[in-house]
């Protein structure tokens, strides 16, 4: 297909999809002629991925490049895809008003306590500190218990992750990286419609 038909397909613009081949963010075409260039389905997989990732997943384009230069270079452990993917939905510190910390704070002592097998230096780490800070500003009681008893669930959620990876090593990058991007807004999705089931059951309960 020429370009214009890789738009119809895609629902991108003409003008969109020249500038993902000048940033590297969709594979060229086989060429057909000085000015014209032939694509295929796995074309129209890779803008249907692009897009995805940023209207979905909510990444930036230059984020989205260094995605798919993962999932596309050769050698890569699974594990560390899985690291890569993570590092890459990491916001900057910044200062949120709640103030940076250096990982080893209320979060590096709570997964320690619970034994969670985590790098000293991951920056999830602080992340947790931040929002545990946000909910502590915000009145809302987020406690260590209430935490195990959300990690109790999480790690149920995690082995579903892990379980489903794919045994094939292409097939285990894609979906570890682009799960661990895509499958957030999902669990979110979920978070909110169990809440109105729950409370609504109780309701009906009482």
């Amino acid at each position: 297909m020429r370009l214009a038909e890789l738009s119809a397909s895609t629902g991108v613009s003409v003008a969109t999809l020249k500038y993902y081949l000048r940033e590297g963010l969709l594979q060229p075409g086989a060429v057909v002629s000085k000015t014209q260039a032939d694509y295929d389905e796995s074309h129209v997989e890779r803008v249907r991925l692009v897009r995805a990732l940023s209207e979905v997943g909510g990444l930036p384009l230059a984020t989205i490049g260094q995605v798919l230069e993962i999932i596309t270079a050769p050698g890569h452990d699974w594990i560390d895809v899985l690291r890569a993917a993570q590092r890459s939905l990491v916001k900057p510190l910044g200062d949120n008003g709640f103030g940076a910390t250096d990982g080893r704070g209320r979060a590096r002592a709570w997964v320690d306590k619970r034994g969670w097998l985590i790098e000293p230096d991951d920056p999830f780490l602080d992340e947790l500190d931040r929002a545990w800070a946000a909910s502590d500003a915000g009145g809302i009681g987020f406690d260590e218990d209430r935490l195990d008893r959300y990690a109790d669930h999480v790690e149920g959620i995690a082995r579903v992750d892990v379980s489903t990876v794919p045994e094939e090593q292409e097939a285990a990058i894609r979906q570890v990286i682009i799960g661990t991007i895509l499958v957030d807004p999902v669990l979110a999705a979920l978070r909110r419609l169990a809440q109105q089931h729950v409370s609504r059951s109780q309701a009906d309960q009482a």
